[in-house]
């Protein structure tokens, strides 16, 4: 069964009955996955941003778009305007596709996967997870990759706070910690 009929079918009733919710449209849902990679010492090489844009465009199916820098900070070298990072924005069904993907490959492909921590959620219900490297996803070939570099992955939610945020991603399978 897909990640959304599953939603629809199972997880809203549960949430429902569980927070005693009038209305499906009160009901948390997640509305958009962020997909962040900051290019760090990297800033000048253009060869490295092009191998992170290619690489993220592989894992979300969707073209990076190019931070760039709001203010100049001397001591890290950075002036205004200059590109410090690549992020992808996915909402609806590239969404629902990336969260099949990440719990049912990408996380049992993880080195040394115990679970994640529950203490990544924030007070509204939003959940942030990091990467140390990017070569877990399928879409990569590991003997294809040139430079390895870490990625950060967000989910905004609707929750209120952070029980509902932790009950919505406990029923959507994320592998928490015991």
């Amino acid at each position: 069964m897909k990640l959304h009929d599953k939603y629809k079918k199972e997880m809203m009733p549960k949430l429902k009955e569980k927070f005693g919710y009038t209305n499906n449209l009160m009901i948390p849902k997640i509305e958009k996955v962020v997909l962040n990679v900051g290019f760090g010492k990297h800033t000048k090489e253009k060869a490295y941003m092009e191998n992170v844009a290619n690489a993220l465009t592989a894992i979300s199916g969707q073209k990076p778009v190019m931070t760039k820098a709001k203010k100049s900070i001397s001591s890290f070298k950075i002036r205004e305007g200059m590109v410090i990072g690549a992020t992808v924005i996915l909402r609806k069904k590239r969404m629902y596709d990336f969260l099949e993907k990440l719990l049912n490959v990408t996380f049992p492909r993880v080195r040394d996967f115990r679970g994640i921590t529950d203490k990544g959620i924030d007070r509204t219900g939003n959940m942030t997870i990091g990467f140390k490297e990017h070569l877990p996803f399928p879409e990569v070939r590991g003997d294809e990759v040139e430079n390895v570099f870490g990625l950060e992955v967000s989910f905004a939610t609707t929750a209120k706070n952070r029980e509902e945020g932790l009950e919505l991603f406990k029923l959507m399978g994320f592998p928490f910690k015991k």
